[in-house]
């Protein structure tokens, strides 16, 4: 009775308020695969921070048997991607937790600061490799050719399978994509170990281990650039970059009975979910269930707005809010 009531009044005073959530989300095949995810996820960060850290481990040591400052740096470079993982890792558990009182929209904005703080990780990791580099071209140390060798191949491996752990989810998820150019950039380093190592034990110069250090640092920074850009949008609430502001509102005002669309605003709620808020003017008062149902299905599926908040209203007073430019 209650409900009625309430929608008996918003009729009335011509405005309604809609607000859904992604059904398939709380549906058992949505959540069933939602839980298969989180499953693969989490085993996937489990295997790369078990098989770095050892990986870590041997090579500290492999370095200073083999007095092999590359072989250090690099070590120190994994560990550095292990923290990461962690991170990232900590951060895809918080965004699983549900909704509360205190946090009504979850922690999955939790993986936009991961995902963050990762990429400003890794680009610091860079600065450091990349003047360690610059300070050995004057002094280029007597390097194990073979022993550097051997070692940074098992690290291509050991990287390698990483990255693949992530490479499939790293398309819809900012938050894994960081994970997985961790890994990646960790199997560029090694590679670039790998070649300076055959390259000074065929001709002796120790000079190739900094100038190929500089390349893949240069190639590091290049997509480690990309992730942050994209990290500090989501992070200023700025509109997801796959979803079309334009074509949204074109599609609201398309609808039947819509004359005008005002305060509609689009944001990242996570890495992998985004919100949206809106006015709808509609003269002829609420339309139903049914009529702002297919609109939330439709902003769903055609343009991946997981959670929409509607206000239908006639028009008959000014309901803009703050944000809108012509408010006062």
């Amino acid at each position: 009775m209650k409900h009625q009531n309430d929608q008996d009044h918003a009729r009335e005073h011509g405005h309604a308020h809609a607000h859904h959530h992604d059904p398939a989300a709380h549906s058992d095949r949505g959540g069933r695969h939602h839980h298969r995810a989180a499953l693969n996820h989490g085993r996937a960060f489990v295997i790369a921070i078990v098989l770095n850290t050892v990986f870590v481990v041997v090579e500290l040591a492999y370095g200073f048997i083999a007095n092999s400052t590359a072989l250090l740096a690099d070590a120190w470079h994994n560990l550095s991607d292990v923290l990461g993982l962690l991170l990232a890792w900590g951060a895809a558990i918080l965004g699983r937790r549900a909704p509360s009182k205190r946090f009504t929209y979850g922690l999955g904005s939790s993986s936009i600061l991961a995902a963050t703080a990762n990429a400003m990780f890794l680009l610091a990791v860079c600065g450091a490799l990349a003047w360690e580099a610059l300070q050995r071209f004057s002094q280029p140390p007597a390097v194990a050719g073979l022993t550097v060798t051997l070692v940074a191949c098992v690290g291509i491996v050991i990287n390698g399978l990483s990255a693949l752990l992530f490479a499939k989810a790293s398309k819809g998820d900012l938050n894994i994509r960081g994970a997985y150019l961790h890994m990646a950039a960790d199997a560029a380093v090694s590679l670039g170990v790998v070649l300076a190592g055959v390259a000074m034990m065929l001709t002796g110069w120790y000079w190739l281990d900094p100038a190929i250090s500089l390349v893949i640092v240069a190639v590091i920074v290049a997509g480690t650039w990309e992730m942050l850009r994209r990290s500090m949008q989501l992070a200023l609430n700025a509109v997801p970059e796959h979803i079309d502001v334009t074509l949204v509102e074109t599609y609201l005002r398309e609808c039947p009975g819509v004359t005008d669309v005002h305060d509609l605003h689009i944001w990242g709620m996570s890495t992998t979910e985004s919100a949206l808020t809106v006015h709808l003017v509609m003269p002829d008062g609420y339309p139903g269930d049914a009529f702002v149902d297919e609109i939330i299905l439709t902003l769903r599926e055609r343009f991946a707005v997981h959670h929409s908040t509607l206000q239908v209203e006639q028009g008959t007073t000014n309901h803009s809010c703050v944000l809108h430019p012509g408010a006062k």
